[in-house]
C-alpha cells in the first residue's frame, strides 16, 4: 500500500477540522439542512483536492474520465456519518485497467480520512441502460452532480444520457421504485407509527422524501410545476426530520437511524425539533408527537404523489370489482378508487347545503371507504378537514350516529377508514375519547406501535379473520374466524375494539377500567340498548382476562373454572377469543405464535365445554384420557399392559396434551433408558422446536435444562415436567432459536442435542459448559422491571401457584427453577413467557405432593428474590 503523502495528511487534517467545526456549529443550534449542506461542502473540497493530486499524478485521467456526486451526496444531503457515494464516469475511449490505480487511491485517502465511501465505475453507455435488477441505481444517478474531471463527458450524461433513459424507460422506472417502496413499506406494517421508528427507512421517513423527490423528476414536462406544490408543513417536516437524523448521528458517531428510546429521551431533554432548543425540556412520549406529525405530512405527500399516477390495469380491474359493491350515494361519487364529494354550491343558493358540511354524506363516504377499500380524494380530504367546525355543529348523536360507525366498523376495510378519519380530525369529533390516544408511546419494549395504530391493526385483523378459509390442521385463525361468523352483534365487538385502550391515554393504573368509564359515556351518546352496551363494556373490562388466563395451566379445571366465571356466557366467550387473538397479533408480528394460538383456541374449547356441561360434565376430561390411553395400546397391541404400567402415576394433563403417537415414542424412550439413562427426543422447526427428555427423576434436573438451553441461546416459550409411579421423568421444553443457531447451521443440531445430554447426565458440568458459552456483556435494559413474585393457593386444586415477573436476562429461568430445586419443591408445570423485556415465568410448585406451607412460600420468596438479584449483576 502507498504510504501517505505530506499532502494527504494536511487534507486528512484541514476536512477533520472542519467535521469538528460542523458539529461545534450544530451542537450551537445550526439546522439540520445546513449541517448536511456543510458536510458536502467540505466532502466537495476533499474529493477535488484528491482528483488535483491524482491528475497530477496520472495525466491519462485528466480527459475522458468525469468524477459525479449521486445519490444522497448528490442531493447535498451528507449527514455527518453517511456514506459518500461517487460515479467514475468513462468515456468509451478510456480502458477501466488504465484509471483503476488512481481510483483506488482516492478511495483509498478516503477511507484513510474516516470517510465511508461507496464508489461506482460505469461507462456513458452503461448509464443509459436502465436494470430492473438494479434499479437502485438508476434512482442515485437521477441525483448527479459533477464534481471535477471531463466536463464534456458529464455534460453528455446530464444533458443526453439520463434524460433518454427517463424518457425511454419511465413505466419501468416508475414500476421498480414503487415496488422498493411498497416492500420497504411492508418490512415495517405499512405503519409510520412505530414506537421506536427507523427515521429514514420507515414509512413517513427520509426515503420517503426522496421518493417524492424520484416521482417529480419521472413525471412528464409540466406536470409538477401544474399539479404539485410543496406546502409549508411538508418543509418543516423535511428539516425536522434532517435535524433528527444529524443528531442521532452525532449522538452514536455512526449511522444509525434509529429513534430508540433512549434517544427519543435525549432528543426530548435537549428539545431537538423545537423552537427555543436546549431551553425547552419535555416528555420524550410528547417529544414523538411531533416526530408523528412530520411523518404524517412526508406521508400524505407521498400518498397524494402516488394517487395522481395512472393506476395500473390490475388495480383498475380490482377497484371496479370493490365499487360495484357499494350503491350509489347522494353527495359523492367513486371514481377509479377515490371518494369525489359533489362540487360546492356556488354562491348562497337556497337550500344548497356543500357535501363536506353535512354528517351523512361523510359518514357514509367513509362506510364506503370501508366497503370497498377505496381512498378520500385530494379535495375531498382538504373540504372535509376544513369543516370539522361545521361537522361538529350539525352532527346528530344517538342512534342515528351509531348506525353510521356500525357500517363503517363491519367494513372489511374499516382499518383503512378509521385511519383517514383519524388523520382528518373526523374519529375524533365523533369520538373525543380517542384523542387520548393519538400517536401515544406506551414505553413497555413490548409493542411495537403507538396505541392508536396497535388499535386499528386489531380491526384490520379481526377483519382478516372474518375473510378466512375454511381451517385446515395447524391453521389457529381459522379456526377462530369460524367464531365471528357466529357472533349475533358483531359490531359491538369492533366498537370495544376500537374503544379497548382510550383508557392509556388518561391513566397510569388499571387502563382496562379506565377504558370501560370511557366506553360507558360513548354507549350512552350513542344510546345502545342495554344488552349491546353490556357486551361493548364486558369485552373492554374483561379483554385481558383471556391473556392472563394463558399464563396459568389451562389444562387445570380450577383455570378453566376461574376463567368461565368471568366470562359468564357462550357470547362473550366468543367476543373474547377473538379479541384476544387479534389483540396478541396486533402488539407485534412476532407476538402470536403457533403455540399461544394453540393454546388459545383450547382454553377457548374447554371454557366452551365448561359452560356447556351437564350432570356428567365432570367426568368427560377422565373419560376423554381414557379414551386415549386406549388409542396408545392401539398403537402398541401386545404391549398393552406395559404401556399401563409406564402411564400409571403420570397426571391426566400428560395424556391430554400430547398425541398417541407422542406418548408411543416417551415409551419406547423408556424401554431403553437401561441403554442409556437420558434419553432425547429433539423435534426441530424454524418457529418453535421441541426438546423432550425421559429419564429416571434426579436434583436439579429441571435447572440443568434450562441453563442448557440458555447457554445455547435458546428462548423458552414453555416447560412441562411429568412423573410417573415408577419415578420416571418426561420434561418438554418448547423453545425459539434466538441467534438462529440451528437454522443457519444444521450441523449443530447434532452437537446440540450431545452437549444436552452431557449435562443431564453428569458427564459434563453445567456450570463448566455455561462458562464456556458466556455472550459477552448484556445490552444495557431499555425498561428496568422491578422484580415480582407472587403465591397463590387457589388457582390450583393440587399445587401453589408462583407467579415471577422480572427483567428477561439469560440464565433468569434456570436460577429460579435451581432455587425452587434446592429448597425442596417440585416443578409440576411451568409456563414460560416473555413480553418485551419482561419475563412472566408461572410454576406450579409442590412439596412431597402437596401445596406449599405458608412458611415454605416465604423462605423461598426471599431466597428467589436473591438468584434473581445476583443473576441480573
Amino acid at each position: 500500500m502507498q504510504a501517505a503523502t505530506g499532502s494527504d495528511l494536511d487534507s486528512q487534517q484541514q476536512y477533520q477540522r472542519k467535521m469538528l467545526e460542523i458539529r461545534g456549529a450544530f451542537e450551537a443550534g445550526a439546522s439540520g439542512s445546513a449541517t448536511i449542506a456543510a458536510r458536502t461542502a467540505a466532502m466537495d473540497d476533499l474529493v477535488t483536492g484528491l482528483w488535483q493530486r491524482a491528475v497530477a499524478s496520472d495525466p491519462r485521467i485528466a480527459s475522458g474520465v468525469a468524477l459525479l456526486a449521486i445519490g444522497g451526496y448528490g442531493r447535498r444531503e451528507l449527514f455527518p456519518c453517511s456514506d459518500v457515494d461517487l460515479l467514475f464516469l468513462l468515456d468509451a475511449r478510456v480502458q477501466e485497467k488504465d484509471v483503476k490505480e488512481s481510483i483506488r487511491r482516492i478511495g483509498q485517502h478516503l477511507w484513510d480520512c474516516g470517510i465511508r465511501v461507496s464508489p461506482a465505475t460505469r461507462m456513458l453507455a452503461e448509464c443509459q441502460r436502465f436494470s430492473e435488477d438494479n434499479a437502485e441505481f438508476t434512482l442515485s444517478l437521477m441525483d448527479h452532480r459533477f464534481l471535477a474531471g471531463d466536463h464534456g463527458l458529464y455534460q453528455k450524461l446530464a444533458s443526453q444520457a439520463v434524460p433518454k433513459l427517463i424518457d425511454r424507460d419511465r413505466k419501468a422506472i416508475l414500476a421498480s421504485l414503487l415496488e422498493l417502496t411498497r416492500e420497504r413499506h411492508k418490512k415495517y406494517g405499512d405503519t409510520l407509527f412505530h414506537l421506536e421508528p427507523n427515521i429514514k427507512d420507515c414509512p413517513g421517513g427520509l426515503r420517503d422524501v426522496h421518493v417524492c423527490g424520484w416521482l417529480a423528476q419521472l413525471e412528464t414536462v409540466g406536470e409538477a410545476a401544474s399539479t404539485h406544490v410543496e406546502d409549508v408543513e411538508f418543509r418543516h417536516a423535511i428539516e425536522f426530520l434532517r435535524l433528527v437524523r444529524c443528531y442521532l448521528h452525532y449522538r452514536r458517531d455512526r449511522d444509525d437511524n434509529t429513534l430508540d428510546w433512549q434517544a427519543q429521551a435525549a432528543a426530548a431533554e435537549a428539545g431537538i425539533g423545537l423552537n427555543g432548543r436546549d431551553t425547552l425540556t419535555i416528555d420524550a412520549a410528547y417529544w414523538m408527537g411531533f416526530y408523528f406529525r412530520h411523518a404524517r405530512s412526508v406521508e400524505r405527500c407521498l400518498k397524494r404523489r402516488v394517487e395522481d399516477l395512472p393506476e395500473p390495469k390490475n388495480t383498475r380491474r380490482l377497484l371496479l370489482r370493490r365499487e360495484r359493491g357499494v350503491e350509489p350515494q347522494s353527495g359523492f361519487r367513486i371514481d377509479h378508487g377515490r371518494i369525489v364529494l359533489d362540487p360546492a354550491p356556488k354562491g348562497y343558493a337556497l337550500g344548497a347545503r356543500d357535501a363536506a358540511h353535512d354528517p351523512e354524506i361523510v359518514l357514509d363516504a367513509f362506510a364506503a371507504i370501508a366497503r370497498a377499500g377505496c381512498r378520500l380524494g385530494r379535495e375531498a380530504e382538504e373540504r372535509i378537514s376544513q369543516a370539522l367546525p361545521l361537522l361538529s355543529a350539525n352532527l346528530e348523536e344517538g342512534p342515528a350516529l351509531w348506525r353510521h360507525l356500525q357500517a363503517i366498523l363491519v367494513g372489511r376495510y374499516a382499518g383503512q377508514a378509521l385511519r383517514s378519519m383519524h388523520a382528518l380530525g373526523v374519529l375524533e369529533l365523533l369520538l373525543p375519547e380517542f384523542h387520548g390516544i393519538d400517536a401515544l408511546v406506551i414505553r413497555d419494549a413490548y409493542h411495537r406501535y403507538t396505541v392508536d395504530e396497535h388499535t386499528f391493526v386489531l380491526i384490520d385483523t379481526l377483519h382478516g379473520l372474518e375473510a378466512s378459509q375454511p381451517a385446515k390442521p395447524g391453521d389457529w385463525g381459522a379456526r377462530v374466524g369460524t367464531l365471528l361468523r357466529e357472533l349475533p352483534h358483531a359490531s359491538t365487538l369492533y366498537l370495544g375494539a376500537l374503544l379497548h385502550d382510550t383508557g392509556k391515554g388518561r391513566s397510569t393504573g388499571d387502563h382496562a377500567q379506565e377504558s370501560t368509564r370511557l366506553a360507558q359515556s360513548v354507549v350512552d351518546r350513542l344510546e345502545l340498548d342495554p344488552y349491546e352496551s353490556e357486551l361493548v363494556l364486558n369485552v373492554i373490562g374483561l379483554h385481558l382476562e383471556m391473556s392472563s388466563a394463558l399464563r396459568r395451566d389451562i389444562f387445570d379445571m380450577e383455570t378453566v373454572r376461574a376463567f368461565a366465571g368471568k366470562v359468564q356466557t357462550p357470547e362473550m366467550l366468543r367476543m373474547l377469543t377473538l379479541f384476544t387473538y387479534a389483540d396478541i397479533n396486533a402488539v407485534h408480528p412476532d407476538a402470536l405464535t403457533p403455540w399461544k394460538a394453540e393454546n388459545l383456541w383450547r382454553l377457548y374449547i374447554a371454557t366452551a365445554n365448561y359452560l356447556d356441561r351437564s350432570v356428567d360434565d365432570e367426568r368427560v376430561g377422565g373419560q376423554e384420557a381414557r379414551e386415549l390411553v386406549d388409542r396408545v395400546a392401539a398403537l402398541l397391541p401386545d404391549r398393552r399392559a406395559a404401556v399401563a404400567g409406564f402411564l400409571e402415576g403420570f397426571p391426566e394433563r400428560y395424556v391430554l396434551t400430547r398425541s398417541p403417537e407422542q406418548i408411543r415414542t416417551h415409551f419406547r424412550m423408556a424401554e431403553q433408558l437401561a441403554a442409556d439413562g437420558v434419553q432425547l427426543d429433539f423435534r426441530y422447526t424454524p418457529s418453535v422446536s421441541e426438546l423432550t427428555v425421559v429419564t429416571p427423576d434426579r436434583a436439579q434436573l429441571f435447572a440443568n435444562m434450562t441453563g442448557t438451553l440458555a447457554a445455547w441461546g435458546m428462548n423458552i416459550v414453555t416447560a412441562d415436567a411429568f412423573s410417573n409411579r415408577n419415578g420416571i421423568v418426561v420434561d418438554s421444553f418448547r423453545f425459539t432459536d434466538s441467534f438462529r443457531t440451528l437454522e443457519m447451521n444444521a450441523s449443530e443440531h447434532e452437537r446440540f442435542v450431545k452437549s444436552v445430554h452431557d449435562v443431564v447426565s453428569g458427564t459434563t458440568s453445567i456450570e463448566k459448559f455455561l462458562n464456556s458459552r458466556r455472550r459477552g456483556r448484556r445490552k444495557t435494559p431499555k425498561v428496568v422491571v422491578t422484580p415480582r413474585l407472587e403465591f397463590d393457593d387457589e388457582a390450583s386444586s393440587h399445587s401453589t401457584l408462583l407467579e415471577a415477573i422480572a427483567q428477561d436476562v439469560p440464565g433468569l429461568l434456570r436460577a429460579l427453577s435451581l432455587t425452587i430445586a434446592v429448597h425442596g419443591h417440585n416443578i409440576e408445570v411451568a409456563l414460560i413467557d416473555t413480553e418485551g423485556e419482561t419475563a412472566i415465568d408461572v410454576f406450579y410448585l409442590t412439596h412431597d405432593g402437596a401445596k406449599l406451607e405458608k412458611k415454605q412460600q416465604r423462605a423461598l420468596k426471599a431466597a428467589l428474590l436473591e438468584a434473581m438479584e445476583q443473576n441480573a449483576s
